[in-house]
């Protein structure tokens, strides 16, 4: 029997996703599965991956409490992992706060913090997320929208251990295609088709309208063109670690080593040192770094710049120094 196309290239995706993992010992790979297409068939695909190997398959599902039912939803899939073959299904219940950031990424970071929980003490290092080609569209249509920058609209990285998206080359028709295929019954959140969210508005919306207007192959073009920035991002980025460490003192940076940085490289500095002082990522905008920019290179005697956390950068004795002033702990930052 021929096997169907959405089904191989799925497959084919996980394969090469895993192909860096060491099969000489048990590895447990952590699969993230909402009961959606996306993720089911990315379960599926990892247990027919893995038969012939010792990767234990740990089927993830993650209640967030935010729909009625939401318990039994989870249980259900629960049983759906098991019964496609999963070694163990976990279910984890979180609570989502979100304390001056949107429902979408609070339930986000509310979710990876409880996966990463779960491979960590699972002792993995391999957590696989359905996103898909079409996901990836979105991302960069909503990095545009927000004007900021080059990373926003590199998407989502392939991988960022511990977490990997093997099918962002798969778009979303083919997993359901290839759970039809299988006989899997998915799973539409309700959350996906509300307009209330920027995201549903952007898939049921936006995109649509573009594919009748510019014509078809748009979310494709999206995703290639992320790949092209994530590549020269990763670039820009490299350069700026090896500036931080040079620049670097036991207090902060040499504002005039700073100030011969090209702006690109300078800008990435100045943003990494103030995540590292405590400035939440998803809340530290282009206007921010800006702002620390103008301490180095257009500096009048500016008192100090007031970050997101709590975070104060001032510029003293020739260094720009990044300190917290108070508030809470800083939350880490959430992989892309």
């Amino acid at each position: 029997m021929r096997l169907d196309p959405a089904v191989a290239a799925v497959r084919l995706a996980v394969r090469r996703a895993l192909e860096d993992l060491r099969v000489s010992d048990p590895v447990p790979v952590l699969v993230a599965c909402s009961g959606g297409a996306d993720s089911l068939a990315l379960l599926a695909a990892t247990v027919f991956e893995a038969r012939r190997t010792p990767w234990q398959v740990v089927g993830v599902t993650v209640d967030h409490g935010l729909q009625s039912g939401s318990a039994d939803r989870a249980a259900s899939v629960v049983e759906q992992m098991a019964a496609l073959g999963a070694h163990q299904s976990v279910p984890v219940r979180v609570e989502v706060r979100p304390s001056g950031q949107g429902l979408e990424a609070a339930a986000r970071e509310a979710r990876y913090a409880a996966l990463a929980d779960v491979a960590q003490r699972a002792r993995s290092d391999v957590i696989l997320l359905g996103h898909t080609l079409d996901d990836q569209a979105e991302t960069v249509l909503l990095g545009l929208t927000r004007g900021s920058g080059g990373r926003s609209i590199a998407g989502m990285r392939r991988r960022s251990p511990p977490f990997s998206r093997p099918l962002l080359d798969v778009t979303r028709a083919q997993t359901e295609a290839a759970c039809r295929s299988e006989g899997i019954d998915f799973w539409s959140d309700p959350h996906n088709d509300d307009l209330r969210f920027t995201r549903a508005r952007v898939r049921h919306v936006v995109l649509p309208l573009l594919e009748r207007e510019l014509g078809p192959g748009i979310a494709g073009a999206l995703a290639r063109t992320a790949d092209q920035l994530r590549d020269d991002a990763d670039a820009l980025d490299a350069e700026a670690d090896h500036a931080l460490s040079e620049l670097r003192t036991p207090r902060g940076l040499v504002v005039a080593a700073l100030g011969q940085l090209p702006t690109a490289v300078r800008r990435r500095v100045l943003r990494r040192v103030a995540v590292e002082a405590g400035s939440p990522p998803s809340e530290l905008f282009r206007v921010h770094v800006v702002a620390m920019d103008e301490l180095v290179h257009s500096y009048s005697g500016q008192r100090w710049v007031e970050l997101p956390g709590h975070v104060r950068v001032t510029r003293e004795n020739g260094e720009l120094r990044c300190r917290r002033t108070g508030g809470t702990e800083p939350r880490p930052p959430v992989a892309g």
